[in-house]
């Protein structure tokens, strides 16, 4: 009884809650429809015209990649582990350098619409297209199970619906939202959401860390103190030994955590420049310049908004407390709603729910619009079709894809519901960094590089990390894995990267030097010089 008591004490009132998420809502779809009367081909479908600025595109890249992760499962990581929760944080930051550094503006030179273009452009077209499609529409999956688990904890909470099939119910009716925003909007809606979304969600954040830094007066030591002292008292001897300000509460106390924790950090820090979806985004820009000041601000507002978790994930602990925290519908992931009651009562507690909420739907929008592409340019027209496929026909297809992904999209969420959020992201990004990440470098970098080395490397980095996923703590074998009841993991480390990039990295290596050296030295040569300037490059379309 004190589970529901607690949970239905926290969330304020439901209708209040849900009118104000259904104005975002409204608000969005108008927006969405406005921008898709310009959709009348398959550029401005796929790109968006190439029409968006580099700041524009830089608040719609922190838009896509400030997901249900960065809002949600950071601040309850950090209000339940401290100092372990906010390694994600760091994580994710630093692997914007790897993106911006070693991907960003070469990839936007080299392709048209999506990172098979890239892939393929000196290899063997149907095989390099079928494997860069199957492992985009695999990530995209990934990260799709991630943001329907959050939006079916979100809405739990709000609505205060502690069963698991009114919470399956809400999961299917955000799938549902975001397969009409795809099928009208095209990339054109889909980015002026996430630009909308962006800005609300860094003024959110922004205004709670002012909040919860007022009320302790602007002392940062003194809303640690209060966490550390929140955590101690709590009535989880489980939490109440951490100590929330030292390394070690979730990863340190064995060296098998120390190792899952290295193993998290390279998906974490090398995933980002593998993750399809953010680098289509460099596609919406219609010069390299511009793709290079949309990471910019990317960046910049990125790094600002994982500051505030710090001081949103520890105020949740001291102002919240843990206790309150895991016993509501959402766990881990209600932190952040949770604090934003305690600090503006209903009223900032619906915003910042329909702000999460939008964040959810810009992302998965975000996401299906990128593997609906996919599927419609690189294997209908390309690999069936061979090129012999009108404009239209290729709109058509991704838009029936984007309906199949979203119920897709919607039966995997629903298996994946309560799960901490960030954790669940973390394995999209070792998927993205073993199966995209090692063939991308190598197609931009090495010369040698040719068809079997690419397949042997997306395949063999594809099949290892979801193979080592299925077998591990984190599907299996533990109180707190998606299917709690059985026990089938082998494998002892819940995020696979460790052993999966490395293993893509030298799959890549293995399979070039074993087959001939038969690359065409002229698709090379062009390939090198349009990565490097430019010149070559599909000029903006304007109408």
């Amino acid at each position: 009884m004190t589970h529901t008591l607690l949970a239905a004490d926290a969330i304020g009132s439901p209708v209040a809650n849900m009118a104000i998420f259904g104005v975002f809502v409204l608000v969005t779809l108008v927006v969405v429809i406005r921008a898709s009367k310009t959709n009348t081909n398959a550029a401005e479908f796929f790109t968006g015209g190439r029409a968006f600025s580099g700041p524009q595109n830089g608040v719609a890249i922190a838009g896509d990649y400030l997901s249900a992760a960065s809002f949600l499962g950071i601040t309850g990581a950090i209000a339940v582990y401290g100092y372990d929760g906010f390694l994600y944080s760091i994580g994710f930051l630093v692997a914007w350098l790897v993106a911006l550094l070693l991907v960003a503006e070469l990839l936007r030179n080299t392709g048209k619409f999506t990172m098979a273009d890239v892939l393929s452009f000196r290899l063997k077209q149907k095989p390099v297209r079928l494997a860069a499609a199957t492992s985009t529409l695999t990530v995209s999956l990934f990260y799709l199970l991630a943001q329907m688990a959050g939006a079916g904890g979100l809405v739990a909470l709000l609505m205060n619906i502690e069963s698991r099939l009114g919470q399956s119910v809400v999961i299917a009716v955000v799938g549902v939202l975001m397969i009409v925003y795809v099928l009208v909007g095209g990339m054109k809606g889909t980015t002026w959401v996430q630009i909308i979304k962006a800005v609300l969600l860094i003024a959110g954040a922004a205004l709670m860390s002012v909040m919860v830094l007022a009320r302790f007066g602007f002392n940062f030591t003194e809303i640690l103190g209060s966490a550390q002292s929140a955590i101690s008292g709590s009535s989880n001897e489980a939490v109440a030994s951490r100590d929330v300000l030292a390394p070690g509460a979730q990863y340190g106390e064995s060296l098998l955590k120390q190792v899952n924790f290295i193993s998290l950090s390279f998906a974490l820090v090398l995933g980002t420049a593998g993750l399809p979806h953010v680098l289509m985004r460099f596609y919406t820009v219609p010069t390299a310049k511009e793709a290079r000041r949309s990471v910019v601000w990317a960046i910049a507002l990125i790094g600002a908004f994982y500051l505030f978790t710090l001081a949103l994930g520890y105020g949740a602990a001291a102002i919240v407390g843990p206790d309150k925290i895991l016993a509501a519908a959402g766990k881990e992931n209600s932190a952040a709603p949770l604090l934003a009651f305690e600090l503006g009562g209903v009223l900032l507690l619906g915003i910042i729910s329909a702000v999460a909420f939008a964040t959810i739907l810009a992302v998965v929008a975000g996401l299906t619009i990128t593997a609906s592409a996919s599927f419609a340019h690189d294997v209908y027209a390309s690999v069936l079709k061979s090129h012999k496929v009108t404009e239209d026909e290729q709109v058509r297809v991704s838009r029936i894809t984007a309906v199949v992904l979203g119920l897709l999209g919607i039966c995997l969420g629903i298996l994946a519901n309560g799960q901490n959020i960030a954790f669940l992201v973390a394995l999209a990004f070792a998927v993205a960094a073993s199966a995209n990440l090692p063939t991308i470098l190598y197609s931009l970098y090495w010369r040698r590089f040719n068809t079997r080395g690419a397949l042997w490397s997306m395949y063999g980095g594809l099949s290892s990390t979801i193979v080592l996923i299925v077998f591990s703590p984190a599907v299996s074998g533990s109180p707190t894995s998606m299917i709690p009841g059985v026990d089938f993991a082998w494998f002892p480390l819940s995020n696979p990267g460790i052993v999966s990039i490395p293993l893509a990295f030298l799959l890549g290596i293995v399979g070039t030097l074993s087959a001939p050296d038969d690359e065409d030295p002229v698709k090379a040569a062009e390939m090198e010089v349009r990565s490097l300037t430019g010149i070559g490059a599909e000029p903006p379309t304007h109408h």
